[in-house]
């Protein structure tokens, strides 16, 4: 098995994000972390700031983002705010123009600039650097990722709506009204406490927020149209999703109804599509969080009444929802098996 080496930089290293993408480096036997930025911890070393991954990176301190990289880093993952990480993007692509980059934050899936201002409510400032970014769900935009050095890496609530419905959207069987429940742990709302999302004000309680309003919703019913139109044509549906605050700190379990036009076996729909992806697993009944918890994996779950369907999801939203599939993208970028330095088994508790 080849052992080169790929030295990678990670922008926003401190968050949850970059924390997650240094958890997970040490088992890749290709990318190295060479370089890590934070604002608030530069010189500091990282092994102080971030006790757990202690033993795996004895040199490396943290740097200010403008600081020069390390002669030969191939790579880069911007674990950083939207709006952040398209001028990180562009002083990366004027400085290094052969850098591959995977972009962690909202600042380049959405393709529409109206879309993106009514979403941020900023003008995207460096509009055609965004049309150069894949859309980096692997395991429906896998061709595109190939081609281009620069993907955008899905949202989490996108990661599970998506992977929940792309096979009614690719066989045109998306109509009507299509409603997504999504219940996400605190490690998603960031590394900083803020009032209502800080885990003490959520453990016993759950509540709804963003109500048909999160800037998820534009980015998952963006690529449903997509995949609808590669497949049987336009998609004429009704996306209304209600992202919810649960009382645990990782994963997300996605609920997605949906009315089929057609007489179709959905349980065998999904068995043909997702059979032979590697970080798709069947279930016959409900998936559970703690069955993917620390993984990359995507437990899905089909139930089907008459033309009623209901599709369950559920991911680590830290883990496919955000730093393992960035590295499943890098995989792809390299060239390497998107596996490589991923396949572990979830945790039980």
């Amino acid at each position: 098995m080849s052992t080169k080496r790929i030295d990678v930089a990670i922008f926003g290293a401190a968050g949850y994000g970059g924390q997650e993408l240094l958890r997970l480096l040490p088992s890749h036997p290709h990318f190295r972390a060479v370089a890590v930025t934070s604002q608030r911890f530069e010189g500091k070393s990282v092994e102080e700031i971030l006790p757990q991954i202690e033993g795996f990176y004895p040199e490396l301190r943290f740097t200010r983002p403008e600081a020069p990289l390390p002669d030969g880093c191939a790579a880069a993952f911007l674990a950083t705010p939207h709006g952040v990480s398209q001028q990180l993007f562009t002083t990366l692509h004027e400085r290094y123009p052969e850098i591959d980059v995977v972009d962690l934050s909202g600042d380049h899936r959405l393709k529409d600039r109206e879309v993106f201002y009514s979403v941020y409510g900023a003008e995207h400032r460096f509009p055609d650097k965004a049309s150069e970014f894949a859309y980096g769900l692997p395991e429906t935009n896998r061709a595109e990722v190939r081609k281009t050095s620069y993907v955008a890496n899905p949202g989490c609530f996108a990661t599970g709506a998506i992977l929940a419905l792309a096979p009614l959207a690719e066989h045109g069987l998306l109509e009507g009204d299509v409603t997504l429940a999504q219940t996400t742990g605190s490690s998603g709302s960031g590394a900083e406490p803020k009032a209502g999302t800080h885990h003490p004000e959520r453990a016993q309680d759950m509540r709804a927020y963003k109500i048909m309003s999160h800037q998820h919703q534009p980015e998952i019913a963006q690529e449903l149209r997509r995949l609808g139109l590669a497949g049987m044509g336009a998609l004429e549906f009704d996306l209304a999703m209600v992202p919810q605050s649960g009382p645990f700190s990782r994963g997300i379990f996605t609920v997605a109804h949906a009315r089929l036009p057609a007489d179709v076996d959905a349980t065998e729909l999904y068995a043909r599509r997702y059979g032979p992806e590697p970080f798709v697993r069947l279930r016959r009944d409900t998936p559970a969080l703690r069955h993917v918890a620390r993984t990359n994996f995507c437990d899905i779950s089909v139930h089907q009444h008459g033309r009623r369907v209901v599709v369950l999801t559920a991911i680590d939203n830290l883990g496919k929802g955000m730093a393992g599939q960035a590295i499943q993208n890098m995989n792809i970028l390299f060239g390497l098996d998107e596996t490589t330095g991923l396949l572990a088994p979830g945790a039980n508790p």
